[in-house]
């Protein structure tokens, strides 16, 4: 009977524990499984705009496939962050920021934003525009503009930052000092706003960068036209010698319209270092079309596309393309014009870097005589199947032999195949010889006038 009564105690002490065990074991699996649930909780679908992106060139582009715009192809921001970058020590978002006045410190980390909120922000624009509202694509362009953006030497403008986006990332980088230059009042209270909280780093101007120096003159010309002489005198940006380092970098969008009127327009301003260019060797990183980059760096030889395009800008600066980007990954106002088809590729946008050579203006060109030799390759490549020796005749009869002589260049060779290089030295022999003067230039000028600047 002990035995038994021992064995009964036992048992009904068992019973006991297990009894008072079980809601702690309920609370624990309720607790684990209430944790799995938070874990794998499905996210929300959101429909992707862009399917494909990123014609990738080099180790900082996305390669062939790679998803793109769409909340669902977006990483949390830790993931997204390189352990070597800035952005990895920002751990503040901007959302936490709200009621508080403050400014902004250096690691505070500036939310992008969701794509499909960038989206409707974008086409809230009135103007025929394109806009960068992917935060990938944002950071690659940032990390293409290059390591020295710490520098408190360097200035970023970044031409109709619309949304703010590409603004934004490049804050988040660690640049010291962007100018965001916005067109439409549309965009300029959130940016403004953003100025206020940054102690600095950014500065926004209701200026059209692309609208610079209108040729009209006068004081009536109102933001968000601009003289260039006003625009850096109030960012406090002196002139610097030409042969220092890239005061300003520019990043921007080409506008469709008029694309290679513009892109002219700033190699004039180039030759003869008016407007942007008088404050030393700006560099240009701009978005344009691929038929525009492809005609731009164009050989001797494609009688097609090798243009006065050509010649200028691969004479005057270092051409570099530095990402081939889908049309599609860019959002388009409804006024934006669709890109051109052709003989040449159209279906990319091409981030293309433009660095002014230091040498331009050591041999001979200067600023004064730079519209004559502008004049001179016009004229030549105006019909680019015709023998060089004619028009140096016509120029300056019986000369033209001994010119090609002096440069090498065989009796026969058509205007359509001299090298950039071999129209410069051509142009500064002839400022040597006494047989020419400049007369011929602008009465050739006047007789082709019908034919474009192209």
């Amino acid at each position: 009977m002990a035995v038994c009564r021992s064995n009964m105690s036992t048992n009904v002490c068992r019973l006991l524990e297990l009894a008072s065990r079980a809601p702690c074991c309920l609370a624990i699996t309720s607790q684990s499984c209430l944790r799995r649930t938070m874990l794998v909780a499905p996210r929300v679908p959101s429909h992707s705009m862009f399917h494909r992106r990123a014609y990738s060139l080099d180790s900082l582009s996305p390669g062939h496939g790679r998803p793109t715009l769409g909340v669902n192809t977006q990483q949390p921001r830790a993931e997204k962050t390189s352990p070597s970058s800035a952005l990895s020590h920002r751990n503040l978002s901007a959302v936490a920021m709200k009621g508080q006045c403050r400014p902004l410190c250096f690691y505070d980390f500036l939310d992008l934003g969701e794509v499909e909120d960038n989206i409707r922000q974008a086409r809230t624009s009135a103007k025929s525009r394109r806009f960068i509202v992917d935060p990938e694509l944002a950071e690659l362009v940032t990390q293409h503009l290059g390591s020295d953006l710490h520098s408190a030497k360097t200035v970023v403008f970044e031409c109709n930052p619309g949304p703010g986006v590409l603004t934004k990332t490049l804050l988040n980088a660690g640049a010291q000092r962007v100018v965001a230059l916005e067109s439409e009042k549309t965009f300029l209270k959130d940016l403004q706003a953003l100025e206020g909280h940054l102690d600095g780093r950014l500065e926004v101007v209701h200026c059209d960068f692309f609208r610079l120096d209108p040729f009209w003159g006068g004081s009536n010309n109102k933001p968000p036209l601009m003289y260039t002489d006003k625009l850096f005198t109030d960012l406090g940006i002196s002139e610097a010698n030409w042969l220092d380092d890239f005061p300003v970098k520019v990043v921007a969008i080409m506008p469709q319209r008029n694309e290679r009127a513009t892109l002219l327009k700033f190699a004039y301003r180039l030759f003869e270092r008016l407007s942007i260019y008088r404050y030393g060797r700006i560099e240009l990183n701009l978005f344009m079309s691929e038929r525009e980059y492809m005609s731009m760096v164009a050989p001797p030889g494609q009688m097609n596309h090798y243009r006065q395009i050509s010649v200028l800008w691969q004479m005057a600066c270092h051409v570099e393309l530095l990402h081939k980007e889908p049309w599609e990954s860019f959002v388009a106002t409804k006024r934006s014009v669709s890109p051109r088809k052709g003989l040449l590729p159209n279906d990319h946008m091409c981030l293309v870097r433009l660095r002014p050579r230091a040498e331009l203006f050591s041999a001979g060109l200067t600023p004064a005589n730079a519209s004559t030799l502008m004049v001179m390759v016009k004229q030549c490549l105006v019909k680019r199947k015709e023998k060089l020796i004619n028009k140096l005749n016509i120029w300056s009869p019986d000369s033209g032999s001994k010119l090609l002589s002096e440069m090498g260049l065989p009796e026969d060779i058509l205007t359509g195949h001299v090298y950039p290089r071999q129209y410069l030295e051509l142009f500064q022999l002839m400022e040597k010889s006494q047989e020419f003067t400049q007369s011929w230039l602008y009465e050739e000028l006047m007789e082709n006038s019908d034919e474009g600047w192209g």
